[in-house]
């Protein structure tokens, strides 16, 4: 009981019991064969291309901000490749150098705002969505005067950004998003640097008053959700040789659910990076395991907001098992 107690304890609990209720569901309900599901490239492709941008928005959300510029990231970084490297015919060096460089900067405009105002990141960040939408759209008409930019891509390119591994239909972007997951575990639950952002995320003024660069931990996280998609818009476009100006923006919302379903609280102080990866993946099989079962597609969004409300409830209810389990020690 107490080994029971401990994992209901931690963040990735909600993401696991998610999991583990989509599937029963799919399997009674829908009638779901399993091993044809996890056979699939479809929901896995899905996951990876999603689940590289929800890495990086658990970091900052678990800091306790949010960036929903993100669905405007994916295709800028997509354009600015294709723009660079396929309208212009320069180097595709240049046009991967180009997307995350839009990335960069986009995230830095985004967080000096966050650290120099009082505006809450969800209003910094809409406006930022918005305006990166025109000067995407924009730029393409003046640039090219066409919203969609074809782009051929050397061999090594599509390699090792944009192709098909083993001769199958599974996207090399899955081993991106294995070994981006990865490196921001480390960082999260191996280093200082986690626990300054578990601390910005519990209380911003008591991190500060220890002694935790707040503004330079924050500013970095929004470049991190800023170039990891505007990284996931350039691979898209080396792997299907074009870019368009509204590709990426439906992405928005189902990578947040993705970070809420993984264990992340709004608020900020409490998640992992285990719970945003599985949390990914359970979004995934939601949205493209439907396809696999006998329920009709049109009940997909139900069930995404029945989880999302349930995952909103057990995490708020581990935190609280957590909490109450840290009094208990120190008393």
């Amino acid at each position: 009981m107490d080994s029971v107690a401990t994992l209901l304890r931690r963040p990735a609990a909600a993401s696991i019991l998610s999991l583990i209720g989509v599937l029963a569901f799919y399997v009674i309900f829908g009638g779901v064969d399993l091993g044809q599901l996890f056979g699939a490239a479809s929901w896995v492709n899905y996951a990876a291309r999603i689940g590289i941008v929800a890495v990086a928005l658990g970091l900052l959300m678990i800091s306790g901000e949010i960036d929903i510029s993100i669905g405007a990231m994916i295709p800028a970084g997509a354009m600015t490749t294709a723009i660079i490297s396929g309208y212009f015919e320069l180097p595709i060096i240049l046009g991967i150098i180009g997307a995350l460089t839009v990335g960069v900067l986009v995230g830095l405009f985004n967080g000096i705002l966050a650290v120099r105002t009082s505006v809450p990141t969800l209003i910094i960040t809409l406006g930022t969505l918005v305006a990166m939408q025109g000067i995407v759209l924009a730029g393409s008409k003046l640039l090219t005067g066409a919203a969609s930019v074809p782009l051929q891509a050397p061999q090594w390119a599509k390699t090792v950004f944009g192709d098909l591994m083993f001769g199958g239909n599974h996207q090399v972007v899955i081993i991106w998003w294995i070994i981006i997951a990865a490196v921001f575990w480390f960082i999260m639950h191996q280093t200082k640097y986690g626990n300054w952002i578990f601390a910005i995320g519990g209380d911003k003024v008591s991190a500060r008053n220890a002694g935790i660069p707040v503004d330079r931990i924050t500013i970095l996280l929004f470049v991190g959700t800023a170039t990891a998609a505007s990284f996931v818009g350039m691979c898209h476009a080396i792997l299907f040789n074009s870019a368009q100006v509204s590709g990426g923006m439906n992405d928005i919302f189902n990578i947040v659910v993705s970070v809420v379903v993984g264990g992340v609280l709004l608020t900020g102080g409490f998640g992992s990076i285990v719970g945003v990866f599985v949390g990914t993946i359970t979004f995934a099989i939601v949205v493209k395991g439907i396809d696999f079962t006998d329920i009709d597609r049109n009940w997909a969004n139900l069930i995404i907001g029945v989880m999302l409300l349930v995952a909103v409830g057990m995490n708020v209810t581990f935190r609280k098992k957590a909490l109450t389990a840290v009094k208990k020690k120190k008393g």
